[in-house]
């Protein structure tokens, strides 16, 4: 009778190391890293400098998950960039504005940004880009429009969830509001957008995007009295944006 001889499994050390990696929740060095050892050795560098390479990787691709995973978090209704935006078919807005709105300075400093004018003249498109610019560099966003936060918070309000539901949009460090002004609120639905911008006056940022003027809010608020201490608490240290009657949309035809 014939025996089998097992031979004994050889573990390398690059095996033992990408076992490490996993165990050490570093995903994203784990498989690169065999690659990496033989491009070390071929390289003949340092032990130091392997290991900041190595850590970089990791890095690298925890800052790519992260920002990914920020974006899919903001909930943008389409794709649009601040660079994009054509400079030379609104007159109104410049490189400075751009280059504040990139910068998010205002985030971090618990400043309003409102954008006001017309249709067609690029308010969506400046405040998808501002939240996707601030996503991208790693800060909490979340966009949606007038008429869905009143609908969602009247819906967690039926629900006995409200608190829930305004404690999770002061989490965002960017609550980016659009089509303000599009549809006229009842009274109801009126008080509870007012709670989520008082919850977060002086203590995070809001951009909001209005066809109106603010003389005009009271048609969207009903309630005057509301509409001016929505409007006080929505320019207050605010940086406002004019971007025009003039739709660029049109004139590109």
């Amino acid at each position: 009778m014939t025996k089998t001889t097992i031979k004994p499994t050889t573990i390398t050390d690059t095996q033992v190391a990408v076992d490490a990696c996993r165990q050490l929740a570093l995903t994203g060095l784990a498989p690169a890293l065999d690659q990496l050892c033989d491009d070390a050795t071929r390289r003949r560098i340092s032990h130091p400098k392997f290991l900041a390479e190595a850590l970089q990787i990791e890095l690298d691709i925890r800052h790519e998950r992260r920002r990914a995973r920020r974006v899919h978090e903001a909930r943008l209704p389409r794709v649009k960039t601040l660079d994009e935006f054509d400079l030379d078919a609104n007159e109104n807005i410049t490189s400075t504005t751009i280059a504040m709105l990139r910068d998010g300075t205002f985030i971090d400093n618990n400043e309003p940004v409102v954008l006001l004018g017309n249709s067609g003249t690029g308010k969506s498109h400046l405040l998808i880009g501002t939240c996707l610019a601030a996503a991208e560099n790693g800060r909490r966003v979340r966009y949606t429009t007038c008429a869905q936060l009143a609908n969602e918070l009247a819906e967690a309000n039926d629900d006995h969830k409200l608190s829930r539901v305004v404690g999770r949009y002061g989490r965002y460090d960017l609550l980016a509001i659009d089509e303000l002004g599009y549809v006229r609120l009842d009274q109801h639905s009126a008080e509870l957008l007012f709670q989520i911008l008082t919850e977060r006056e002086e203590r995070a940022a809001v951009a909001v995007a209005s066809n109106a003027p603010f003389s005009e809010w009271s048609k969207t608020f009903t309630d005057p009295r509301l509409a001016a201490a929505v409007v006080d608490r929505i320019t207050y240290r605010a940086h406002i944006i004019q971007t025009g009657t003039t739709s660029y949309r049109l004139t590109s035809r």
